[in-house]
């Protein structure tokens, strides 16, 4: 098995474990809105939305590396 695989699944199943324990109904607090959700759910969207933003992060990067790589080819 890869080695960044088995880090990814032990890095989840920590996180499932730890959203697990934490099941209280909390009040999420935004501007005007207000909302009140378990915070396993608070804990797993905060979650959810920092892969969404690294694996965004990520393709751009790597977008801009190629760009200049090709540029620097085109030269």
């Amino acid at each position: 098995m890869n080695f960044k695989i088995g880090l990814v699944v032990i890095l989840v199943v920590l996180a499932l474990i730890f959203v697990a324990q934490n099941i209280e109904v909390v009040t999420v607090s935004f501007l005007f809105w207000e909302m009140s959700m378990s915070r396993a759910v608070l804990i797993f969207f905060t979650l959810l939305i920092g892969f969404i933003i690294g694996w965004f992060l990520n393709s751009y990067l790597s977008y801009r590396k190629d760009k200049k790589e090709s540029s620097d080819f085109k030269v």
